[in-house]
Order: structure tokens, then sequence, then C-alpha cells
């Protein structure tokens, strides 16, 4: 029997401890002579204090201890400062400087591609000043960190959720039009977003344009100009006055080649009440870390104070170092662009061109995987595969259908509705057998469901509050019901025809998909190549709708 580690757990062996020990102690004694003190935080927290900010930090290793009380293997260690700060240290004069370096444990659930669920975690926590000099000190720092962990070259992209939340505070709106809002930010889906402002209330309209454009400002000082007069028609531009003077004055630390201002940033956390921050190193897929303002956490636990923070990832740290050690980064890189086979193949070509990118011998690559034209590389997948490559970083960016992306889960950014592809999810059953699928439900309490997309099959049906059991196939899903396999079944259909043919018929609608450019977050946010093809791809796509609205050919 061979022993090995968990999935998501490794051993670090001697040359690579002692390079993570000397990367910790720069770390850790730049902290300390900017006043920062150490503190360590339980290994263990109540359940009920991770999620006290609203939003989880992650998906958490969760069990009951002997004392029947919910805990779980720390995900973060913000909320254990912010507890410890409002509770115990709450009599204690500010202001509180603290540095920690902690493992945190992470649990995706994501089996079908590499998860790393232990890492250690290292940041700062600045409790009781505020302002922008405040935010500025720790926005700084951070750049001085990741210096001092090996990483020389790197974007932080900075935002405030203030002008965000004010804009929202005026929407007359439903608040759970709000919360979706703040949902699609988080999930950087702006998509989504697109499509909630144009169905936001005729009274919002205008408000709704406006935090639809607010997304996709990005760029220095000017950005700022820009946002400032997008929020002045609804007297939200005060909440920018404190940003713009933290971007002064971390260009006066020399931070303003480094430093990019970019809205479509917002917290992935919902106590988050200000400037937020992200950095991203080209050739890492995932942020480096980041950080932010969050005023209002401390006091959920207790006593209240300003604070901000950051943390990162000493794992991801070294591994950006060794890509630019490697020369692995650089501008001179081809952009990389995942290319689904398939049915969307054609179309997709066909947008890319329209883009102006040179898409010769993509039509007909034979038995090559790998298209190379000059400044671009097509990755060519399969539409379901597409997500994971581009998440991942091994593509900038892609296409495909929202249908892969919302079975894959992946963290990536959606930006564009190319508006090709249209299909339909539906479940279907075999004809005239409903009263015995009801009756089945009623007695069992659940419904087999066989399909090739488990996710979007589950999320549907919980929706609906029904438990099912889900049956994954890999093809001719009409054999569930047929063979007595399930009892119905979730696939996409564009005219029915097949369903009909093996006597099945529609009973639900799941969701209507097309197909969706999407883009690595780092790659988004350091090469300046995958945000102007967004742009040109989503002008393309509203111009096709254009034409076919005025009765043209799309």
């Amino acid at each position: 029997m061979e022993y090995t580690t968990p999935s998501g757990f490794r051993d670090v062996w001697a040359q690579e401890a002692a390079e993570r020990e000397r990367i910790a102690r720069r770390v850790q004694d730049l902290f300390a002579a900017n006043g920062y003190e150490p503190l360590e935080t339980p290994t263990l927290e109540r359940m009920d204090v991770m999620e006290a900010g609203g939003r989880v930090p992650a998906s958490p290793f969760k069990f009951f201890d002997a004392a029947s009380d919910l805990v779980a293997l720390r995900p973060d260690v913000t909320l254990q400062v912010a507890r410890m700060c409002s509770t115990r240290l709450r009599d204690v004069a500010g202001p509180l400087r603290f540095r920690y370096m902690q493992r945190v444990f992470r649990d995706t659930g994501a089996r079908n591609r590499a998860e790393v669920r232990e890492k250690k975690q290292i940041g700062i926590e600045c409790i009781g000043p505020e302002g922008p000099a405040a935010d500025a000190e720790v926005i700084g720092l951070f750049a001085q960190a990741l210096k001092a962990a090996g990483v020389q070259r790197f974007t932080i992209s900075l935002a405030t959720v203030a002008v965000l939340r004010a804009l929202l505070s005026r929407a007359r709106a439903a608040e759970a039009w709000k919360a979706q809002v703040l949902e699609a930010f988080h999930q950087s889906n702006f998509v989504a977003l697109d499509d909630l402002c144009r169905k936001a209330p005729a009274e919002d309209a205008d408000l709704a344009c406006a935090i639809a454009s607010l997304s996709r400002i990005a760029g220095g000082r000017e950005a700022i100009d820009e946002a400032q007069a997008l929020a002045e028609p609804f007297g939200c531009a005060g909440a920018l006055d404190s940003f713009r003077q933290t971007y002064d004055e971390l260009e006066r630390q020399g931070l303003g080649g480094t430093v990019v201002v970019d809205f479509s940033v917002m917290s992935s956390f919902d106590y988050y009440t200000g400037a937020v921050f992200q950095g991203f190193a080209e050739g890492l897929g995932a942020p480096l870390g980041g950080g932010g303002r969050y005023d209002s956490l401390l006091g959920l636990f207790g006593a209240d104070r300003p604070a901000a923070g950051f943390a990162f990832y000493l794992e991801d740290a070294m591994a950006a170092a060794a890509a630019q050690a490697a020369g692995q980064d650089g501008a001179e890189r081809p952009l990389r662009i995942a290319v689904p086979k398939g049915s969307l193949n054609a179309d997709a070509i066909t947008v890319l061109a329209g883009a102006g990118l040179d898409v010769a011998g993509l039509d007909n690559p034979g038995r090559s995987l790998i298209v190379r034209n000059p400044g671009v590389d097509y990755i060519i997948v399969r539409p379901s595969d597409a997500p994971v490559f581009v998440e991942m970083g091994a593509a900038d960016c892609g296409i495909c259908g929202e249908d892969s992306l919302l079975e894959s889960a992946a963290d990536v950014m959606e930006l564009a509705d190319l508006r090709f592809g249209a299909c339909r999810f539906v479940v279907a059953q075999l004809a005239g057998t409903d009263a015995q699928v009801q009756e089945h439900y009623r007695q069992l309490g659940s419904l087999r469901v066989a399909t090739k997309y488990p996710r979007i099959a589950r999320a549907h049906f919980a929706r609906r509050g029904t438990q099912v059991e889900v049956v994954q196939l890999h093809g001719n899903i009409e054999l569930g019901p047929l063979t007595g396999m399930s009892e119905c079944i979730v696939d996409i259909t564009a005219t029915g025809t097949t369903l009909r043919e093996n006597n099945l018929e529609v009973t639900d609608e799941v969701l209507s998909s097309t197909a969706r450019f999407f883009a690595n977050r780092a790659s988004f946010r350091t090469d300046p190549r995958v945000r102007a093809l967004a742009r040109r791809l989503r002008d393309g796509a509203a111009d096709r709708a254009l034409k076919v609205t005025a009765g043209g050919s799309a």
C-alpha cells in the first residue's frame, strides 16, 4: 500500500521549505518595520463568526465538535481578527496594527481539476486609522510585500465599492434586484449585470445604465473623473472624493505605473465599504491577493472601529516570482484564445474575424490542436473544456455556451453575450406519464434525472424544491426514460424533433443559452488586448442584434 497525502494537500521538502522561510522572514520584517505586531488566531473557528460578514470567504471544512458547535478550519483570517479586536481588545486604545502568517483551508469541491486546499496566508490588518492616508498605507505595503516575496512585475487593480453602494441606495428597485447586481459584480458576470440593468424599473433606467457603465471604467486618474461624471447626476460623486485622494497618495509613493483604477474589481465579501484592490501578475491565472476597507465589520461582533487590510498566499507569490525569473511573462507572448469545436465553431471564427483577428487556418486545422497566427494562438477545445483552460490560465480568454460556463462553475469573467448558438435546456419525460411520475415522487420523495449536465440539473430542481437523484450520462440521454433508468431528463433541444421521435414531451424550461466570451481574471487585468477584444466582440454582437431587429440578417 502506498501512503499519500489527501487530495489538495502536500509535503514541503527542504529546499522549498527553506525558500518559503526566507520569503516569510523578509515579508514579516517589512511589516514589523512599519509598526505591525504579530498575531495568531485559532485553526478552528465557529461558523457563526465566519458567516457574520455575509458571504463566507470560501468553502470551509466544517464539522461539529464534542459540544455540538458547528466549527470550521479557518478559510480566512480577517474575520477572526475582527472578532478578536471587537471583543477581547475592545478596551485597548488604538490604533492596532497586526500582521500574521497562518495556514488557511478551503475546499471548492472542484475534483475535476487541480485544487490546493491548504495555503499559507500572509497579511496585515490596520484597525482604527481611516481616510485616504490609511488606505494608501495599506495598499502601498501590499506592493512592498509582493516585491519582498520576489514578485517584481504586477498590477494592482483598485476600485471603491462606495460609489456602487451609493448608486444602489438611490435605486427605487426592489432589494432583490440590488442584491442580484452585487452578486453579478461578485461573480464578474457582466453579461448578467447588463441583463439586470436592462430589466430595471423604468424609473431607474438611467441609474441602471450608469451602474452597467461603471463596471467598464478603467485606467488612470482619468478613470476616476469618468466615474465621477457618471455618478454626478445621481448625487453620488462624493463617494469618490476619498478614493481620489488615495490614488493621488499612491502616485506620490511612486505606484502610478503599478496601480490601475478598475471598477470591475469589486468585493468578494459583503463587508467591504470603501477602497478594494487585487494584485495580478501576468502568467498567474488567479489573483495574487488583495484587500480593502471594511469599516462596518468589527461592529458585527461588538465594539466598532474602522479597519482595512490585505492578504496574499505565499504559494501564489512564489509561483509568480518563478514564472518571472523564467521569463514566462511579458507582452511579447501571443494572446491565447480557447476556440470551441462543434456547432459553435463556425460562428466563433466569424466573430473573431469580425473583431479584426487573423483567423487563417482556423476553419481547417487538420490534426493541429493549436493554430498559431501572428500575435494570437488559438487553442481548439471541446466547449465544455474551454472554461477550465481559461480559469487555469492555459488560455487568456475563450468562447463557449453559457451552459458550459454554468456546468463548469469556473472562476472566470463573463464579458459578452455573442448572440449565436442559441439553445434551450428542458426537462422532458415520456409522453402521457405525468400522473405516474407525480405518484412516483409522492411515494419515494425523489425523482431520477438523466443528464449530461448534473450541476445545471441539480440547480434547477433545487429552485423548484424537488428532490432528485442525478444519473450522469455522456450521450443518448433520451434512453433514460425509455429504459426506465430515470423518470425524466434534462437536456439541450433546438427544435424538439429528437424528443418527439422518442415519444418524449417537454414538461419544464430550465434555461436558454447562447455563446459567451469570457476571460481569465488575471489576463483581463494585465493584458490590454483581452479588454480590447471584449469591447470589439460586445460591440459586434450589439450591431448584429440591431440588424436583426431592423429586419436584416445576422
